[in-house]
């Protein structure tokens, strides 16, 4: 995995795709629905993890009652084994205390200071919104609100309702938590990426290239990440 950092263009700056109203809500940094579930999976063995996070799907990725919100179960058996929440060697080269996101491989790592990572299944950007470089998590936040850019405005006027914001949810796009990325610009000065790592309700879609450049995770990934993950934590994704 190269470590070579690439300038952001405006077009990847816009972080979230076309979301279309249906029914049921908005979905993540996509369209929902553009993946079927996967299914026909073999269990996951548990790995014997740092804490009881790590410890077996089932429990991993039960339903939780969070922010007054009542988040369901994953279905973890329908979702491929390698992108399930594991315990894996930390083979990323960087240092403890990192996040490190291959995008190739659809994988996020937490560097832990024994020599190991915590790994997540993601989904992450679409042909044309991919991006790579070394970023840091500004700030984050618990259920947070999610405003459209002016441009998806003008692409989507459906949408001109939530230009002020929409109220967190279980159907809003960055799901029940986010990290906003800033990296240093031209001038050196501290920049809003435009890019967030967020939960999502589509736990079908971790795996697949499916957002404008977001990292999105499944809700109760987004969760433990959010636990273990402090402010100014160095972002690294190749």
């Amino acid at each position: 995995m190269s470590k070579t950092s690439f300038p952001l263009s405006r077009r990847q700056f816009l972080c979230f795709s076309a979301l279309s109203a249906v029914s049921a809500g908005l979905g993540g940094c996509s369209v929902p629905g553009v993946n079927s579930p996967v299914g026909g999976q073999e269990p996951l063995r548990p790995e014997i993890g740092v804490d009881s996070n790590i410890s077996g799907s089932a429990e991993m990725y039960a339903a939780m009652y969070d922010g007054g919100f009542d988040i369901p179960a994953v279905p973890y058996m329908r979702v491929p084994p390698q992108f399930r929440r594991q315990l894996v060697p930390n083979t990323t080269g960087e240092r403890p205390g990192t996040v490190v996101i291959d995008t190739n491989a659809h994988f996020l790592y937490y560097t832990l200071p024994d020599g190991d990572a915590v790994r997540y299944g993601v989904g992450v950007g679409k042909q044309g919104f991919e991006w790579s470089g070394r970023a840091h998590v500004q700030y984050k936040k618990e259920w947070p609100r999610w405003t459209p850019p002016r441009e998806m405005i003008s692409r989507q006027p459906e949408l001109i309702k939530y230009k002020n914001g929409m109220e967190p949810g279980l159907m809003n796009p960055l799901g029940a938590r986010a990290f906003y990325i800033y990296r240093k610009n031209a001038q050196g000065k501290n920049s809003d990426t435009g890019y967030r790592i967020h939960g999502s309700p589509e736990w079908w879609s971790i795996g697949n290239s499916v957002s404008s450049g977001c990292i999105r995770l499944i809700n109760q990934d987004i969760i433990d990440l959010y636990g273990r993950v402090p402010a100014g934590t160095p972002i690294v994704v190749r």
